[in-house]
């Protein structure tokens, strides 16, 4: 079907339906709204720990609301630093087999696609009652470590605890003062937060340095967003990393890391988070040979890592690209279970042997089932799922989630046609992103956008730098097409 002009795009409209198409769950059952409205706050703390007077903090970005992780650290001297994140209690609202508990288990995970994001959990609780937001008193699970002055952790602990959020922030602000190019954000200012975020920084710091040197691969991936104003979209922005973000995805990979040896230690079944040594790893070492580069026939991840710091170096505003086709070739995460007396490949990116998904409880089930054992081991009763049951969570958890990033990429694509839609003919600079027998596909460099090469695709691969000209656009199907040159 030829493209035919349009004025505005509706992106919660077109979100809704084509969530719907893919098999989520849009709106709540009569059971759980009822459950959802006989909610009161606040919680019972029990036998929680209270820590409200630590410096807890979160950063995320400046319009989220569903928080759900906290950090606060503490000098030790001799270069250690404890370092605690507090993960919301999500359990404690939503318990196992309830009707708002089985529309989680369905979806699995938050779906965000510009400003119209589909959560997991209703935005009373995920923005509000499960939220850690600023200010308000909450049940959490904390995973404390020590991080030396080499960034190797020890002393893991996780445990049950109240937490008050003393500082909101979000990445742009705090990134900016920790690059010394921005002034302190006035909320960590108000709460005197300023060492606080500088003891937090170098600890991360040191966290990701470890992990360099196990051979972690540090990538600088694009996100492209669109920019709505008016309910037009004016622009595909691409989201800048920045400390902050670095910050956050450090502590978070700790957490998990420590949640994960917490559930091994205690000989449960466990869903571990998945990413094997990539099957296309020849396509990874030509990549490398067309860079004066020598990668090892067989997957190596010190090798490569060493590759990308070297790249990323000599060529910073390519990176990202370069980036971007590591990460495709080197494939999906995937969830799997672990049994009790397994001992399963690790997370090949991250150089993490036992890893979990934990932290983001209010977006993802596998992090809430993760939740759910821990607590049961802290209160020494029996897991609440069987193997059978945690085999399931983990194979539709990865189904539901790889749905999820098709419906955000064809949602990406809907707003990118709304934005070029008087731009066919135009040629663009562009890299390939995937390249198989159904067919290859682009990222224009600016506006983020991406498509099919419907001719003119026959030599291209993951990687190759292209100029492309598009032809069509067919909102219909979500199609971008381009041809070379």
């Amino acid at each position: 079907m030829p493209h035919t002009a349009r004025r505005h795009l509706d992106l919660t409209a077109a979100a809704r339906s084509v969530l719907r198409e893919s098999g989520f769950e849009v709106d709540l059952s009569g059971k759980a709204r009822s459950q959802l409205d006989a909610m009161t706050e606040p919680l019972a703390a029990d036998d929680a720990r209270d820590l409200r007077e630590l410096p807890w903090s979160s950063i995320d970005n400046a319009t989220t609301r569903d928080l759900d992780q906290v950090e606060a650290a503490e000098s030790l001297g001799d270069g250690a630093t404890r370092i605690r994140v507090a993960i919301a209690d999500v359990d404690s609202r939503i318990p196992k087999g309830s009707p708002l508990d089985a529309h989680a288990a369905r979806n699995t995970v938050s779906v965000y696609a510009g400003d119209t994001v589909l959560p997991m959990l209703p935005e009373r609780l995920s923005t509000d009652l499960t939220s850690l937001v600023e200010g308000a008193d909450r049940l959490a699970l904390v995973a404390e470590m020590v991080v030396d002055a080499d960034g190797r952790t020890s002393g893991c602990a996780v445990y049950r605890a109240l937490v008050r959020n003393r500082a909101q922030l979000d990445y742009e602000s705090v990134g900016a003062w920790l690059a010394g190019t921005g002034p302190l954000p006035a909320k960590a200012a108000a709460a005197g937060m300023a060492e606080q975020l500088r003891v937090q920084g170098d600890a991360a710091r040191r966290l990701r340095q470890q992990r360099e040197a196990r051979g972690a691969l540090e990538l600088e991936t694009i996100e492209a967003r669109p920019v709505l104003k008016d309910g037009r979209v004016v622009d595909i922005e691409v989201t800048d990393k920045g400390r902050a973000r670095d910050l956050i995805e450090d502590f978070m990979i700790a957490a998990n890391a420590a949640v994960a040896g917490f559930l091994e230690e205690h000989d449960v079944a466990w869903i571990r988070r998945l990413v094997p040594p990539p099957e296309r790893w020849p396509r990874i070492v030509e990549l490398a040979r067309r860079l004066g580069e020598t990668l090892p026939p067989e997957p190596d991840r010190p090798a490569l890592a060493a590759f990308l710091r070297k790249r990323r170096a000599a060529d910073p505003a390519g990176f990202p690209h370069l980036s971007v086709s590591v990460v495709k070739l080197l494939g999906a995460g995937r969830y799997v279970v672990e049994h009790r007396g397994e001992e399963l490949a690790g997370h090949f990116g991250l150089a993490v042997q036992d890893y979990t998904h934990s932290t983001a409880p209010n977006r993802r089930f596998a992090d809430l089932v993760s939740q759910r054992l821990v607590k049961a081991v802290l209160a020494g009763t029996r897991v609440p799922y069987t193997d059978a049951e945690l085999d399931y969570a983990a194979r539709h958890c990865t189904e539901m989630e790889d749905r999820a990033r098709r419906v955000e990429r064809l949602l990406r694509k809907l707003a990118a046609m709304d934005l070029v839609q008087d731009r066919v003919g135009d040629v663009f600079d562009a890299i390939v992103t995937g390249a198989s027998a159904k067919g290859t596909w682009v990222r224009v460099r600016h506006p983020a956008i991406e498509g099919k090469v419907v001719r003119g695709e026959r030599g291209m691969d993951v990687g190759d730098h292209v100029r492309v000209r598009l032809v069509q656009l067919d909102p219909e199907r979500g199609y971008i097409d381009f041809v070379r040159g």
